[in-house]
């Protein structure tokens, strides 16, 4: 038996199996650093010709894997694997095990994440049968993904959209995917939406004035972030985020140390201004975050800040930072006391006159649930259109009790 090397899993990491060999494929565990970095670098292999795809910083990939420096690893745990055929790397996936989601739900269900494949459905097989014979061995009937690690970050594969580049925070993965997944014996568990709004005009006159009036009714006093006092407004964020996304299908609450690391992180990219929190008689009661779309800078990166030792993409990037007029709205987020009463409304007419204001021409609002009316109808009244679609999979390992 090999155990995962301690730079790929988290705490209590199980035994996994010596490699495994399917046909002319083999998988086996991530056990080196050198494999870990060919675990990373193997996504951009896989895309280097796909238009729409945004190369991430190595860096940043390399943060969310390690776990001295990624707050999700004080408690998930995870493994990473490799498929190669004859000597060369042809696929990676990880299987992961996220307590926390457990708890929180009553489930037993595993994961799967950061799968990149050649379009060869043996080597997909392969691959989906090492992270589910690792999850099953660690006791779950079930298993869902791509989440990469968690539905807090990057999940779902893109089912809709494919000629569009993603926005911040938000996957691209090619379309042959959703074949290899469901040759595997994978189902639907759920599909995402993301929604794009063209802010360049004005908001017809009916839903400015239902703002207007619940912002009224309700006593709302608008304000933006304070970026003097960033940690208390996280704190604030943090209190209402968990309290309002509840037991949704697929959420799991962030522990205060990745909600620190997320502010942290968006703290870099963000314009206060954009991120608003709606009052009343002086309690922040909701809240809504939109960032602008920085992928449209790390692109021109193409993965790395530096080159032969200079900040190349990292000049590239800070110049077009500057020029972004396109943002993601992130969260929104209401109080359970304060829900159906229009607050949406209110924060979303806020963030479409601040945008305008900065000059912005619009973005992406998402993701949100398909089954979420009480979400994607008011998205809908706003003039907001579907325009991309992702799915989360799921299989049975084992008959539930």
């Amino acid at each position: 038996m090999t155990t995962p090397a301690p730079d790929v899993a988290g705490p209590a990491a199980a035994a996994v199996p010596l490699a495994v060999a399917a046909t002319d494929v083999t998988v086996s565990p991530v056990t080196t650093a050198a494999e870990k970095k060919a675990f990373i670098l193997f996504q951009y292999e896989v895309y280097k010709n796909e238009p729409a795809f945004v190369p991430p910083l190595v860096m940043e990939r390399e943060l969310v894997l390690d776990p001295k420096k990624n707050p999700w690893f004080k408690f998930g745990t995870m493994q990473l694997f490799l498929a190669r055929r004859a000597g060369k790397i042809v696929g990676r996936i990880a299987a992961i095990d996220d307590p926390r989601y457990n708890e929180f739900h009553g489930t037993r269900v595993g994961w799967f994440g950061f799968f990149e494949c050649i379009d060869d459905p043996g080597v997909a097989k392969a691959l989906f049968d090492a992270a589910e014979a690792w999850v099953k061995a660690r006791g779950h009937a079930e298993i869902l993904g791509p989440a990469s690690p968690s539905s807090n970050n990057e999940w779902g594969f893109l089912l809709e959209g494919f000629e569009l580049e993603p926005a911040i925070l938000m996957p691209w993965t090619p379309k042959y995917y959703l074949g290899l997944t469901e040759a595997a014996g994978y189902t639907k568990a759920k599909d995402l939406f993301a929604w794009k709004i063209d802010i360049t005009g004005e908001l017809p006159p009916k839903i400015a004035r239902v703002a207007e009036k619940v912002k009224e009714r309700e006593g709302i006093k608008m304000r933006p972030a304070n970026i003097k006092e960033w940690d208390r407004e996280v704190r604030l964020i943090k209190e209402i985020y968990n309290s309002a996304w509840e037991k949704n299908w697929g959420f799991v609450p962030m522990t205060d140390e990745e909600f620190d690391q997320l502010g942290k992180d968006l703290k870099m990219i963000l314009n206060t201004d954009l991120v608003l929190f709606a009052e009343v008689n002086n309690e922040p009661v909701a809240f809504c975050i939109t960032v602008p779309d920085a992928n449209q800078a790390i692109k021109k990166a193409n993965g790395r800040l530096t080159t032969f030792g200079l900040p190349i993409g990292l000049v590239k990037m800070m110049l077009e930072l500057k020029r972004i007029k396109q943002g993601r709205l992130i969260a929104l987020g209401i109080k359970k006391e304060y829900r159906k009463r229009g607050l949406d409304s209110v924060l979303m007419k806020e963030t479409f006159d601040v945008g305008k204001r900065l000059g912005w021409t619009g973005g992406e609002i998402g993701w949100t649930l398909e089954d979420n009316d009480m979400v994607n109808r008011p998205i809908e009244l706003f003039g907001c259109k579907r325009y991309k679609k992702y799915r989360v999979y799921t299989k049975a390992l084992a008959p539930k009790n």
